[in-house]
């Protein structure tokens, strides 16, 4: 509240409830994810995408795809360009954290690339999936782990249908829905 930045602005709603495009329909295979933020910039008639971060003191790596992600699919869902693109790590920053725009077509390669080898470990199961980070896996993981464990209570479904579960954690209660950040 005491500092609204980009949200006192105007926005842009991208007009689909779940964007999403063919990132190959060679392959079979779309593209989809929800942008949390897109500021307007009607300096530019263009648009700022911000993904929020919450609950978090680890700062996103340099390498993630999730900014390059959205850039995607908002430069193939709405007809702005996109002038730029940020984290907001609403518990540590005041502002915006702006991250350089990346190359489209490199973007798009590397997404694909990550993208078969998911489609082709689905299609040979759990066996010919191997976690980067090993054994224990990330922190995106372990709670879907626990779930698949039993040791989370259902508690009903998000706006989309998803199922979402209480999991108790030794720190504090987390509810998590599914094929969405941890909230």
């Amino acid at each position: 509240m005491d500092n609204p930045g980009p949200l006192k602005n105007l926005a842009i709603k991208i007009k689909q409830d779940l964007p999403w495009f063919w990132l190959s329909e060679t392959d079979e295979i779309i593209l989809t994810g929800k942008v949390d933020w897109l500021e307007y910039l009607p300096n530019l008639d263009a648009v700022h995408i911000i993904d929020f971060k919450t609950s978090r003191r680890v700062k996103e790596a340099k390498d993630s795809l999730q900014l390059p992600i959205y850039y995607l699919l908002v430069k193939n869902t709405q007809h702005r360009q996109v002038a730029k693109i940020s984290y907001w790590y609403l518990d540590i920053d005041v502002r915006p954290s702006e991250r350089r725009l990346p190359d489209i077509d490199k973007a798009k390669a590397e997404i694909l690339v990550l993208a078969k080898k998911i489609k082709t470990a689905s299609k040979l199961g759990e066996a010919a999936f191997k976690c980067p980070h090993g054994a224990e896996g990330c922190y995106a993981c372990r709670p879907f782990e626990a779930i698949l464990r039993g040791e989370a209570e259902l508690v009903g479904q998000g706006q989309y249908g998803k199922d979402i579960y209480i999991l108790p954690n030794q720190d504090e209660l987390k509810a998590i829905e599914l094929n969405s950040e941890i909230i």
